[in-house]
């Protein structure tokens, strides 16, 4: 079927970032697969995540369709575009059609993407991963892709005024060889190990950063245990 809503919508994405001058840096495009049905999975950090997830998938000419809560559907602007993007809607409450669609969607060979930790993470660390991304890849009977990303906090994410006007901010995305999901291994044992490699990735993409913060004020986006002042896990909790 011909995408006529999710490519017009990368072009605008795309001149959105020439714009801005952002300067985006993917490493690891080849190991999504380019063919086939994949469950492409990422920290998540701002609300602009989905673009640059989906963005690094383009190098293998996929699209990527993203599980995303039902909320953003409901819109009457991102609403019609969501759908016409294909992505999936997930009612919290009723999660199981969710999965199926995404089921669906992975034994036809489609790319899912999805945000294990389910919400932005303020304070820019891993949280804990569900382990639905690891059940879908075992019943599907396709691999996990772990990927990273580092620098869309400074755009817009949880509790800081979004600045889309603010040029030449760097993007890190480092996408990491694939999980495998046999289907006589736990879940659990599945997405601890999925987690530590998406640990691995944000922190080499953490190291590869170009830029580091202006001055004591700029050091918001920082994780407190590498001396910014975001604020730490036990403290969001």
């Amino acid at each position: 079927m011909a995408e006529l809503v999710y490519r017009p919508v990368v072009g605008a994405a795309l001149t959105m970032f020439k714009a801005l001058d952002l300067k985006i840096d993917i490493q690891g495009s080849e190991n999504i697969p380019r063919t086939g049905g994949a469950v492409l999975v990422s920290n998540h950090i701002s609300y602009l995540d989905f673009i640059f997830t989906g963005l690094a998938a383009r190098p293998q000419k996929r699209l990527v369709r993203f599980m995303a809560k039902d909320s953003v559907f409901r819109h009457r602007i991102s609403g019609p575009l969501m759908r016409g993007m294909k992505h999936i809607p997930v009612d919290r409450g009723q999660g199981e059609a969710a999965y199926r669609h995404a089921l669906e969607s992975l034994r036809s060979g489609e790319v899912i993407g999805v945000f294990p930790e389910a919400t932005i993470s303020q304070s820019f660390t891993l949280k804990s991963f569900k382990s639905g991304a690891a059940r879908l890849a075992q019943e599907a009977g396709v691999p996990l892709v772990p990927m990273a990303l580092w620098g869309t906090q400074r755009l817009w994410t949880k509790g800081r005024p979004r600045n889309l006007r603010r040029s030449h901010i760097p993007v890190t995305i480092r996408v990491g060889e694939p999980v495998e999901a046999p289907t006589d291994q736990y879940a659990g044992a599945i997405t601890r190990r999925l987690r530590e490699r998406v640990q691995d990735l944000l922190e080499a993409a953490q190291r590869a950063y170009p830029v580091r913060p202006r001055d004591a004020e700029d050091t918001w986006w920082i994780p407190a245990h590498l001396g910014g002042t975001a604020p730490t896990p036990a403290e969001l909790r």
